[in-house]
This record gives structure tokens, C-alpha cells and sequence, in this order.
């Protein structure tokens, strides 16, 4: 459950299969989520009663408890909740580690069992936040700053004559009308405030780092920075299946 979208997946041991994405509505009820869940079940031919276990990562408060009833209900098992007194395999140096975003907990896991750290781990979506995890695999805190879809909206909210504009990769850097402008400023300003944020934590941290952008904005900004040397959109799903398995 993100703040933009809460988006569902199945694994058959290692096999990712999607399932699909609905757009976050804070006053979705119970029978709201059970009856998109529900449907794509049904489209993708799946069986409810096939279902094992499950595993929720949520940043919608509200919501949580409302996808842990859907879950019991459908599939007649406690799902593992994301959060604090989980077992993750890392040590956590953070001043309140229960503050720390289930999300960035979950993409840090998934990314050390994948490529082992030291790890940066770039998350673009409705805000962009940088973890590092250094090469003991603790995870030692990172940044969180304003995403890029955020931007571009409070631009055509703040002022009275900038449109808002559809994120799609650029032609080139420097546009020709207003919406070029915003749209060129937007994604290459983003991949160039990833790559100087991603070039001050090298400076801090002299380590070899391995440097993974997940996160629904990735496949359009990553090609665009000269730091990031993976792109796994899916990586807060592989971390779900990590924290599901280290949990039973």
C-alpha cells in the first residue's frame, strides 16, 4: 500500500506473477479492496484457496488495518505485517527504527539478497528517498526529499499559469514551450538531484557501492542518471517474499 497506489503480487516459490494496481483512496472500505482483489484473482485465473501466506507492507496508516481483515477473510491466514519486531536479518542504526517506512525497511532487505551490500537504494515514487546500507549490512538512514510527480503538481498548483504535465521522457533539455520546459526540468532535474545526492553520499561513505533505483517513476528516470547501475521496479515485492520466508 504506497500513497499513490496499492498494487497486489503473487509468488509460486521464486516466480513473480502481477496482479495489478489500484489507485490509494483513504476511504476505501473493506468490501472496496476485497472486491479489486477479488477481480484480479479472477482475471488472472488464480484461486484464492491457493494462497499460503501473506505479507502487507503499508505507508497509509488508515488503511492497514483494512487490508489485514481483507486478508484473514479471503484467505484464511494472519498476513505478516511489515514493521517493527519482524525479523530482517539487518541491524537497523537509526534513532527509532519504528519510524522507518515499511517500504524502505522492505526495499533494503530485497536489495542486500540480491546484490549484497554496500547498497544505495534510490526509490522514485510519490516522494524519493535514498537508503544506504553499508557493507556490514546495516542499514544507516538516507534522505527523503520531494518526489517528481509532487513537483510538477505543486508548480501548476502554486501558479497561474503553469500547466500541469504528463511525466514522459523528454525530446530534449531544452524545451521549446512551457510544458517542455516543465516536463524537461522535471525528469532530467530529477536525475541529476539523484546522481548529486548519490555523489555526496560517496563522498561521506568511501565505499564501493552498489546503487539500485526501484519504484514506479525508475524505468523513466534511471536511464537518465550516470549513478544507478540497476533498475528493479519490483524490488519491494522480492523484499515481501524475503521478509515472509525469514518469518516462518
Amino acid at each position: 500500500m504506497g500513497n499513490t497506489n496499492l498494487k497486489y503480487g503473487i509468488f509460486e516459490g521464486q516466480q513473480f506473477h502481477f496482479l495489478g494496481r489500484t489507485a490509494t483512496n483513504r476511504n476505501q472500505t473493506t468490501d472496496d479492496i476485497r472486491n479489486s482483489l477479488t477481480g484480479f484473482f479472477q482475471h488472472r485465473g488464480y484461486s484464492l484457496r491457493s494462497i499460503e501466506g501473506v505479507a502487507i507492507s503499508s505507508v497509509v496508516p488508515s488503511l492497514t488495518p483494512v487490508l489485514e481483515v481483507v486478508c484473514r477473510n479471503l484467505f484464511h491466514c494472519n498476513p505478516l505485517l511489515v514493521g517493527p519486531g519482524i525479523r530482517t536479518g539487518l541491524k537497523i542504526n537509526y534513532d527509532q527504527p519504528a519510524q522507518l517506512g515499511s517500504d524502505r525497511l522492505t526495499d533494503a532487505v530485497a536489495a542486500v539478497h540480491l546484490y549484497g551490500p554496500p547498497l544505495i537504494i534510490v526509490a522514485l515514487g510519490t516522494a524519493t528517498t535514498l537508503c544506504v546500507v553499508d557493507e556490514l549490512g546495516q542499514y544507516q538512514g538516507g534522505l527523503i526529499v520531494p518526489g517528481i510527480q509532487i513537483s510538477t503538481e505543486a508548480l501548476s498548483q502554486q501558479t497561474a499559469q503553469l500547466p500541469r504535465i504528463q511525466l514522459t521522457k523528454p525530446n530534449r533539455i531544452i524545451g521549446k514551450n512551457t510544458a517542455e520546459n516543465i516536463q524537461a526540468g522535471a525528469i532530467f532535474g530529477g536525475a541529476g538531484q539523484v546522481d548529486g545526492i548519490v555523489g555526496r553520499i560517496f563522498a561521506e561513505f568511501p565505499l564501493r557501492f552498489t546503487v539500485v533505483a526501484t519504484g514506479g517513476l525508475s524505468e523513466l528516470i534511471a536511464p537518465l542518471c550516470t549513478t544507478i547501475q540497476y533498475t528493479n521496479p519490483r524490488l519491494l515485492f522480492e523484499g515481501l517474499r524475503v521478509l515472509w520466508e525469514l518469518n516462518q
